[in-house]
């Protein structure tokens, strides 16, 4: 890997829909950049309720399927680095598409800069950091063309 770089790697594990993985690069990019993030790897990985369910469960002891879930792989001794993985939840993506009625790409891009805006900082544990990280969604929906307004996470909390 050079030194200037950071390597993507994506996987359809759940086969529900296309996913565009171009997009949600770009989305990711963004996200890393503007956290002066210039080295390392990402795993996005799409998975099924079933695994995702598991993860939850082992990680975090939530028992339901959930929509993303990052994790930090690397000691974050170097501000400049990122190893980390992110899993995403296309069928909660559809289910929640459907309710906030906008496309489930979108729905789905959505939970990718979620994770990765954790991944560099950002928390949504408290209403002062949701409102602020909800910002943050829309301000990367709308730098891959995509309209957050309509998504859960678009709602002010």
């Amino acid at each position: 890997m050079r030194e200037d770089s950071i390597l993507f790697e994506f996987t359809d594990e759940s086969g529900l829909f296309p996913i565009d993985f171009d997009r949600i690069e770009r989305a990711l990019r963004a996200v890393l950049s503007d956290a002066g993030i210039t080295v390392g790897r990402i795993e996005l990985v799409a998975l099924a309720p079933e695994p995702m369910h598991r993860i939850n469960v082992e990680f975090l002891g939530h028992d339901y399927p959930t929509d993303v879930l990052a994790f930090q792989l690397d000691d974050g001794d170097d501000p400049s680095k990122l190893e980390a993985n992110i899993a995403v939840c296309p069928d909660v993506a559809e289910k929640y598409a459907k309710i906030y009625d906008w496309p489930r790409e979108s729905e789905l891009l959505l939970y990718a800069i979620h994770g990765a805006l954790h991944l560099v900082g950002y928390d949504d544990h408290d209403p002062e950091g949701a409102v602020l990280m909800h910002q943050k969604e829309r301000e990367y929906l709308a730098k891959v063309g995509v309209d957050g307004s309509r998504s859960r996470e678009g709602e002010e909390t």
